[in-house]
C-alpha cells in the first residue's frame, strides 16, 4: 500500500473517531438526499403539469366555437415552459423569471411567476437545491473536515516523525488531497445520481457529465485551497479564520460586487418611463381598432389603386382585415424592437456578473451549471421569442380569416342585432392557424459552448491552487 493511500486512510480514521465530523457529514448527506429527492419530484411533477396544461390551452383554443375573427384575436392562447431536465439539479431563474405567457393581439406580456407551492410545502425552503447546497454549503463542510489534516500533524509533533521516516511533504498533500477527494466524491454521488436520472428524461449525457463534472471541479477547488491554507498557516483557528474569511469573500461579497457594479456599469431604464416611451411610439402607428385612422390613409389609397376600385366597400378583400394586419405587423416591429434592447442589456449584466467568475469560484460555477441545465438567462429569453413567434403568427393567421373569410360589409353591421352579429362570425376551422409550442432547451453542444469559460476558470482556480500546494508541501517543515 503507497504511503500516501495509508495517509488518506488514516484521515478518514480520525474523522470517523470524531463525532463532530461524523455528525456533520450524516447531517449534510441526509440533506443532500432529501433536498436531490425532493428537486426531482418537484421537477418532474412541474414538467408533467407544464405539459399537460399547454396540451389543454391548445385544446380549449381549437375548440372555440364560430366567433368574429378579432374576439379570438383578443381571447387569446398560453404558452407553458416545461422545466428540463437537468433543472431537477439547477433550476437556475426559472423561479424569477416566470415560466408561463398569455399571448393575445397587441400587445406581449410579461412571463408570469412560479407558483410557491414547493416553498409552502417545505416551510419555506423551497429554494433548497442540489445545486446551491453543493455551491454554498459544501465548501463548509469541506473547509470544516480539512482546515486541520496538515495541521493536526503539526500540532500533534508527529509531522517531524513523518517527514524523518521518508514521508515527503509532496506525499503526505497528496495524500490528504485523496482524503478530501474521497469525501467529495462520496457526498458527489446525489449529484451524480441526478445527472444520470436526467438522461432517463431526456437530458443529452454531455450535458449531465459536464455539470456533474463542474460540479466536482469547483468543490475540488475548495479542497485545494482548504490544504494551501493549512500548509501556510500555523494554527487551526487561524487556518478556520481564514478560510472562513475566503468563504465570505467569493460566494457572499464578491457576488453582491458583482451585481451592484453590473447595475451601475450598465443601468436600466425604470419600467414606467419605458412604457410611456413605448406607448408613446404605439400611438403613432395608429389604431388597428379604427379603419379610419388617418395612420392608416396611405394604406387605403394603396388599395384602392390596387383593386381600381373608388371605395373600401368595394374592395374584395375585407379592409378592416387589413388595417388589423397591417397594424399588428408594425405593433409588433415596435415592441420587438424594445423586448430586445432589452434583453441584449440583461445579457450585458449577466456577463459582466460572470466575469467575476475569474475571481470567484462560486460565481463560475453558477454561470456554468445554469448554462449546461438550460435554465439561464440565455435560455429563458429564447422562450420569449419563441413564444412571440406564436403570438404573432397566430394572431396574423386570424387577421388573415378576417381579411378573406368575412366582408367588409358583415364585418361593420355586426352589432346591428343579433342577425348582425351571426353574420359576423366565421367557421372555427380557422382557429387551426395555432400552432402546438413545446419547448425545449439547446443542443447540448451549445451550452456547453456557452459554459466553457467559466468552466476554464475553474479549471484555472483548481490547477493553479492544486500547483501552489505542491510547492508548499515540498517546503513543508515541522
Amino acid at each position: 500500500m503507497s504511503s500516501s493511500l495509508r495517509i488518506a486512510k488514516e484521515e478518514w480514521r480520525q474523522w470517523l473517531r470524531s463525532r463532530l465530523a461524523v455528525l456533520s457529514l450524516i447531517v449534510f448527506t441526509v440533506l443532500l438526499l432529501f433536498t436531490t429527492a425532493f428537486t426531482m419530484l418537484d421537477a418532474q411533477e412541474a414538467r408533467h403539469e407544464r405539459l399537460h396544461q399547454q396540451e389543454q390551452a391548445e385544446e380549449t383554443f381549437l375548440n372555440q366555437p364560430d366567433r368574429h375573427p378579432h374576439r379570438m384575436v383578443h381571447y387569446g392562447h398560453y404558452v407553458f415552459r416545461a422545466p428540463p431536465p437537468l433543472a431537477m439539479f439547477d433550476p437556475g431563474v426559472d423561479a424569477v423569471t416566470g415560466q408561463s405567457l398569455f399571448l393575445e393581439g397587441h400587445r406581449q406580456n410579461s412571463a408570469m411567476f412560479a407558483d410557491a407551492r414547493a416553498e409552502a410545502r417545505t416551510g419555506g425552503f423551497g429554494a433548497l437545491t442540489p445545486a446551491k447546497l453543493y455551491h454554498l454549503f459544501l465548501p463548509l463542510l469541506i473547509i470544516a473536515l480539512g482546515h486541520g489534516v496538515i495541521l493536526r500533524e503539526r500540532e500533534a509533533r508527529t509531522l517531524g516523525p513523518l517527514l524523518s521516516q521518508g514521508v515527503s511533504g509532496s506525499r503526505l498533500y497528496r495524500g490528504k488531497l485523496l482524503a478530501l477527494g474521497v469525501l467529495i466524491a462520496a457526498l458527489s454521488l446525489p449529484a451524480l445520481f441526478s445527472a444520470i436520472a436526467a438522461t432517463f428524461f431526456g437530458e443529452s449525457l454531455l450535458a449531465s457529465l459536464a455539470l456533474y463534472t463542474g460540479t466536482l471541479l469547483y468543490l475540488g477547488v475548495w479542497a485545494a485551497l482548504t490544504l494551501l491554507v493549512s500548509l501556510a498557516t500555523r494554527s487551526r483557528g487561524l487556518a478556520l479564520g481564514v478560510l472562513s474569511a475566503l468563504w465570505v469573500i467569493t460566494v457572499l461579497v464578491i457576488p453582491r460586487i458583482g451585481v451592484t457594479s453590473a447595475s451601475a456599469a450598465l443601468p436600466t431604464e425604470g419600467k414606467i418611463l419605458t412604457d410611456m416611451r413605448m406607448n408613446e411610439d404605439l400611438r403613432k402607428l395608429g389604431d388597428g381598432h379604427n379603419a379610419a385612422d388617418p395612420a392608416f390613409a396611405k394604406l387605403r389609397a394603396n388599395l384602392l389603386a390596387q383593386y381600381d376600385v373608388e371605395t373600401v366597400d368595394e374592395l374584395p378583400i375585407n379592409f378592416r382585415g387589413m388595417v388589423a394586419s397591417e397594424s399588428e405587423t408594425k405593433l409588433t416591429e415596435t415592441l420587438n424592437a424594445y423586448a430586445e434592447k432589452r434583453m441584449e442589456r440583461e445579457r450585458d449584466q449577466a456577463a459582466h456578473l460572470s466575469a467575476y467568475g475569474w475571481i470567484s469560484p462560486y460565481i463560475a460555477v453558477g454561470a456554468a451549471s445554469r448554462h449546461l441545465a438550460g435554465t439561464d438567462l440565455e435560455t429563458h429569453h429564447r422562450f420569449l421569442r419563441e413564444a412571440e413567434a406564436v403570438r404573432f403568427d397566430f394572431v396574423q393567421g386570424l387577421n388573415k380569416a378576417h381579411i378573406e373569410d368575412l366582408s367588409y360589409e358583415d364585418d361593420i353591421n355586426r352589432n346591428n342585432g343579433e342577425e348582425g352579429w351571426k353574420n359576423a362570425r366565421i367557421d372555427s376551422e380557422n382557429w387551426k392557424v395555432l400552432n402546438n409550442f413545446r419547448f425545449a432547451p439547446d443542443a447540448a453542444q451549445t451550452r456547453l459552448d456557452r459554459a466553457m469559460s467559466m468552466l476554464m476558470a475553474l479549471t484555472l482556480w483548481f490547477m493553479g491552487l492544486l500547483g501552489l500546494g505542491l510547492i508548499a508541501a515540498r517546503r513543508l517543515t515541522p
